[in-house]
């Protein structure tokens, strides 16, 4: 009773064992979960990374840490209080942002290479944020510090939660060039919003508005140009003077003390330019009195150690308002650091695990609020300067992370005499190395000129608009191009090569190896000699190549070119000359009666017979070595197009398949009644796998009506009697004679094998032709 229930429930059901055993989800959830003890501490573990290398660190290690974590702490400090310049915020918070940021990191990180700390486009982003908050209605009164804050640390709760959550290939979705876009037009924003503090007019006009306006009003008051110039002009100058002489020196030094002391002055320019010209401010102005009579715009004080530390507020009131701005700035503070990590990794051979990168990023962010800081990431100038200075580990933050501390506690009072147009001068030396150089955009031209486009409209709109909008507007190109690529899939109708060895005058073949076959498309690809002559497979099959993925976005427009091309090269097995244009299909009417032309025309007459010269289809082959999952949808529209060349041909079209990936995709293809013994055939087929009509509705098939217009395919052949017979499966017994001497007029052979699917697409083919050599 019980076994008579289950098996009726499994009838119910549609249970199908030929299907199950193909690929089992018992099975595969098996696998899954026997190692999830084993999996659970591999994840707890990877929280952690540093306890993979602390244990062994070494002399060697630190000595080459000490030396690049001083490096960048002399180049941090002046680069953080510019940065914090950009958005707009006191000096002192960048310097918060970047004892944090480099010391946290350390932890957490899977890059000895990466600095975190404030960066351009971040700043950028925060002083947007900040505008648009206080802009707002009751805004004015929150403090810019307090919104910063919060910004930090609402993204940083986010970043950590999409690391946890091991999504961090969302981030793969967006390209290098949407990447490298919106970096460029940043870039530019900033230089462009800098230029009036270098020049000393930046009191004259809105340097936050859209970056053509900064650029025509700074051209605009450039007679209004102060003695600020003195001290941007020729810091900006010396940044780039000594950098070419270094440069030069680092790659043609005659020794190796020459081209690393080249390096380390190069490096340190930075700092140099910042010490001279706060020396030249001080000696310029000590003897004025009055700070209201300053001729240039000097940084003037800074508090001295962690005055703004405390616990960040974030109600409901902060959150409303940021609520907008949060996604991209979220974006902006993974996006960027990915990138930096991932290209460092590649540089110095180590790979970096995003999802971990992600946890770190989020962590730091969480804390940097407490210490009165504002968002950090990574910095590409900084990493690259931790890089070349020979650094071993993490570890070297913390180096950095004292030089900070010093900064903070003992030099705010060297700081009162900082130029604004040095620290001006400071950005646009450093924003420069963001923007994309012309044999970069070149590359993008060469590799992908849809994507150079992209670059290009991401760099524009940036400029004409907003960082926010150019994000946005890169990012939803590229996932534009992405779901058109996908929706718009090549596939490649297939011809044999036939290739044979080279042989000496004395051989006649190679290793008992006469030739070997290869498929390749009938028509010319742009890859491939074009001189080649290929030959089309045996009349009647169609071989077809699927190259991406078949999945419901472009399952449609592969079975409509297969459906097409099948129309356009075989020819359909009903005459429908003899049959009345009342029983015609309404989709197929033929000619149209009040123009049909006489039928003994000579036009008439040479379009029947190139239409009877063409075969009648008999088999698709599918390579399915370039698909690598499919779905309901797409199996639904192989069901539909056998079912529309069945009727089309007039009799049975089989369907072979080769080189299938995955037991998962053979299984689906079962399920679609393909590949087997017992194959779901004419109307005894399902019309939908997933049905749509109820389940009570009668088939369309079974109507009198229809069947009398579409008659059901003919019952196979001789073929198929002689495997009914001797019950062939997979070519296990010796096939007769009649099938191996060729084809008939209208086309091959079909193989009697049920087995379809084939480890190679040769034996597809020989399979569908029903020769083993065609």
């Amino acid at each position: 009773m019980s076994q008579s229930f289950t098996q009726k429930a499994k009838a119910f059901v549609g249970y199908d064992p030929v299907v199950t055993d193909a690929a089992s989800t018992k099975d595969a959830l098996r696998g899954a979960t026997s190692d999830l003890p084993a999996a659970a501490s591999h994840y707890v573990s990877r929280l952690f990374p540093f306890t993979k290398w602390i244990l062994n660190y070494n002399l060697t290690w630190l000595t080459g840490d000490i030396i690049a974590g001083f490096t960048v702490g002399l180049v941090v400090v002046p680069q953080s209080m510019s940065y914090a310049k950009i958005a707009t915020l006191d000096p002192q918070i960048g310097l918060y942002s970047s004892f944090v940021g480099v010391c946290i990191y350390a932890l957490f990180a899977t890059s000895k290479d990466v600095t975190i700390g404030p960066v351009a486009v971040m700043s950028l982003e925060v002083s947007k944020v900040i505008a648009h908050v206080q802009q707002a209605e009751g805004g004015a009164d929150i403090p810019s510090v307090l919104i910063a804050s919060a910004l930090a640390l609402i993204c940083g709760c986010i970043v950590l939660g999409i690391g946890l959550l091991r999504l961090g290939w969302l981030v793969e979705f967006i390209p290098a060039p949407a990447v490298s876009g919106f970096m460029t037009g940043s870039a530019i924003s900033i230089a462009a919003g800098q230029v009036a503090s270098l020049m000393g007019y930046s009191s004259k006009f809105d340097t936050r508005a859209s970056t053509y306006k900064v650029i025509i009003n700074s051209f605009k008051y450039l007679g209004s140009t102060k003695r600020d110039a003195a001290f941007g002009l020729s810091g900006l100058i010396f940044l780039y003077t000594v950098r070419a002489i270094c440069a030069h020196f680092e790659k043609h030094g005659r020794t190796h003390v020459i081209r690393r002391a080249a390096f380390f002055i190069n490096t340190l320019r930075t700092a140099f330019v910042i010490i001279i010209l706060t020396i030249f401010a001080y000696v310029h102005l000590r003897h004025e009195k009055n700070v209201k009579n300053y001729d240039i715009s000097i940084l003037k004080t800074v508090p001295s150690g962690f005055q703004n530390m405390g616990v960040p507020v974030v109600n409901r009131d902060i959150l409303s308002r940021l609520a907008s701005l949060i996604p991209v700035s979220t974006i902006i503070l993974l996006l960027e650091h990915i990138a930096i990590s991932k290209s460092f990794g590649r540089v110095n051979n180590y790979k970096i695990d995003p999802n971990q990168e992600l946890i770190a990023i989020g962590v730091t962010n969480i804390f940097t609020p407490f210490f009165g800081g504002y968002p950090a990431t990574g910095s590409f100038s900084r990493s690259a300067i931790k890089s070349k200075a020979g650094v071993r580990t993490p570890l070297a933050g913390w180096i950095t992370a004292v030089v900070v501390i010093v900064a903070i506690y003992a030099l705010t009072g060297a700081f009162y005499w900082i130029p604004n147009a040095a620290l001006s001068a400071v950005i646009i030396h450093a924003v420069g190395d963001l923007i994309a150089s012309p044999k970069q955009v070149m590359a993008f031209w060469l590799i992908s000129p849809i994507e150079a486009i992209i670059w290009f409209g991401a760099v524009l709109i940036t400029i004409f608009t907003t960082i926010e909008i150019g994000i946005y507007s890169s990012v939803g190109a590229s996932a534009a191009l992405l779901l058109y690529r996908i929706a718009k899939p090549r596939g490649q109708f297939l011809g044999r090569v036939r290739v044979h060895p080279e042989l000496d005058e004395s051989q006649t073949q190679t290793n008992g190896i006469t030739h070997r076959d290869v498929y390749v498309p009938l028509s010319p690809d742009g890859v491939r000699n074009p001189k080649v002559k290929v030959d089309a497979p045996p009349p009647g099959v169609i071989v077809f190549r699927l190259e991406e993925a078949f999945l419901y976005p472009n399952a449609s427009r592969y079975v409509d070119q297969v459906e097409e091309y099948a129309k356009l090269h075989t020819r359909s097995g009903q005459d429908y000359s003899l049959v009345s244009p009342g029983d015609r299909p309404w989709n197929d009417p033929g000619p149209n009666h009040w123009q049909r032309k006489k039928s003994g025309s000579d036009h008439e007459t040479a379009r029947r017979e190139a239409e009877l010269a063409k075969p009648i289809l008999r088999a698709v082959v599918l390579d399915f070595s370039g698909v690598s999952n499919v779905d309901t949808t797409s199996v639904q529209n192989l069901v539909d197009l056998r079912r529309v060349l069945e009727r089309y041909a007039g009799g049975e079209v089989q369907f072979h398949f080769a080189t299938i990936l995955s037991p998962w995709i053979k299984r689906a293809l079962l399920a679609g009644g393909f590949g087997r013994a017992g194959e779901f055939t004419h109307n005894d087929r399902p019309l939908e796998i997933a049905a749509v009509v109820p389940s009570n509705t009668d088939a369309i098939g079974s109507d009198p009506y229809f069947q009398r217009r579409f008659p059901a395919s003919p019952p196979p052949g001789k073929a198929q009697s002689f495997e009914k017979d001797l019950d062939i499966e997979g070519g296990s017994q010796e096939r007769p004679e009649s099938l191996s001497k060729g084809y008939d007029e209208e086309g091959p052979v079909v193989s009697p094998l049920t087995v379809r699917f084939h480890l190679d697409l040769q034996s597809a083919v020989n399979a569908a032709a029903g020769k083993e050599d065609w």
